[in-house]
């Protein structure tokens, strides 16, 4: 009877999505120290590699723990989860720490002592599991759907998004905002909602995101955006950095004009582990996919981007496979925060996007990020753990 509860609960765990985290937490480890190692500005080598590899620890813990959470008791906590974390955002725009804000212009950080927060990645999660929970409700309560349901769907999702993007607007922090859209959107396109009114919808989004490269890369529009105070100077800045990666390399261009170098140099196979010739600044965060590229070369960075792939993969597989719905949006959600971070980080490292500050999933360094991340993947977990069906009733 004993062997038999243990292969059943052997046979509940997804070692497809475990395998990848583990060998991208690794490779996270191994690059930081590289890094570190390097940078003449971080003399705390040990100490800032100590806190990392305690959060892979804390990451862990968590990912056991939600895994014995039952749906239900997931359903439940959802909206508590959520208001909390309205609560937190908004008591950050008061107590944020100022130094972090100086020098990156973003009021998104707590600080305690040696650790700082960023309350804006765990939001990430709470945001998921209430649009999951909005959306699952309505379906479960319209079973017929028109035009008319469907508008009021929309309308409950954006009344739990508004709220998340204004508190992240008043932080000044456009990337992160950019994930919450990207969950946004992924939700939308899977809740069911008639293709009549996603069409339009996406053809408005291509006529925004035309109208903003507009924007951005002329003098009027950069002038409006300017007034309005949409925009900031290192946020332009970082916009010029990205179309012309090398009009600054001194300035501030600098950052992206050597890791460009830094992964150039790597070649094929890379210059070996441990082996860094091209200064990166802050290398261990947003730029740390420069140090695979340099150590690594083409062969390693395309072994991290598979890595990525197969995790994006299993999670699908594992959202098709539920038969719960919230479980399904909870899915989805999380599948694309981890998707558009890997495809906006990766892209800004090599030059095809523009740096939006947002780290590397398991890779780069920063305890709430890879928190979230970590959640996430507990939750995805949990989903074949608990092998349960959906909330027949509200």
């Amino acid at each position: 009877m004993e062997n038999s509860r243990i292969k059943t609960n052997d046979n509940r765990i997804d070692y497809g999505v475990i395998l990848p985290v583990f060998l991208l937490c690794l490779i996270g480890l191994a690059s930081l120290y590289v890094a570190l190692t390097h940078d003449p500005n971080n003399p705390n080598m040990l100490r800032t590699l100590g806190f990392q590899a305690l959060w892979y620890v804390l990451g862990v813990v968590a990912v056991i723990i939600i895994m014995q959470i039952k749906s239900k008791w997931l359903w439940k906590l959802t909206p508590y989860i959520y208001g909390a974390g309205l609560a937190v955002m908004l008591a950050l725009l008061k107590f944020y720490d100022r130094t972090m804000a100086d020098s990156t212009g973003s009021k998104n950080w707590f600080r305690f002592g040696p650790f700082t927060l960023q309350p804006s990645e765990l939001m990430k999660i709470a945001y998921i599991m209430m649009l999951a929970l909005v959306v699952t409700q309505h379906n479960v309560k319209h079973r017929e759907r028109d035009l008319k349901t469907d508008g009021l769907l929309i309308a409950k999702m954006l009344a739990v998004t508004i709220p998340v993007l204004i508190l992240i607007t008043l932080q000044n922090d456009f990337g992160t905002m950019l994930v919450f859209l990207a969950i946004f959107g992924g939700v939308f396109l899977m809740s069911g909602i008639s293709w009549r009114i996603i069409v339009p919808v996406i053809a408005a989004f291509v006529i925004l995101g035309g109208g903003t490269i507009f924007l951005v890369t002329t003098d009027v529009g950069r002038e409006f955006l300017y007034n309005t105070g949409i925009f900031k100077e290192y946020q332009f800045a970082r916009i010029d950095s990205w179309l012309d990666p090398f009009h600054d390399t001194q300035g501030q261009s600098f950052q992206l004009a050597y890791a460009l170098m830094a992964i150039a140099s790597g070649g094929m196979f890379g210059k070996g582990f441990n082996v860094s010739d091209v200064y990166v600044p802050v290398r261990e965060s947003d730029m740390i996919f420069s140090v695979i590229g340099e150590n690594f070369g083409f062969i390693g960075s395309a072994f991290v981007i598979l890595l990525y792939f197969i995790l994006i993969y299993r999670m699908i597989r594992v959202c098709f496979d539920t038969n719960n719905e919230f479980y399904a949006y909870l899915a989805t959600g999380i599948i694309m925060m981890i998707l558009f971070h890997v495809f906006e980080n990766i892209g800004a490292n090599i030059g095809l996007l523009p740096l939006t500050g947002i780290p590397l999933p398991f890779i780069s360094q920063g305890g709430s990020a890879l928190l979230s991340n970590m959640i996430g993947i507990g939750l995805i977990l949990s989903m074949r753990y608990q092998a349960e069906t959906a909330p027949k009733t509200l």
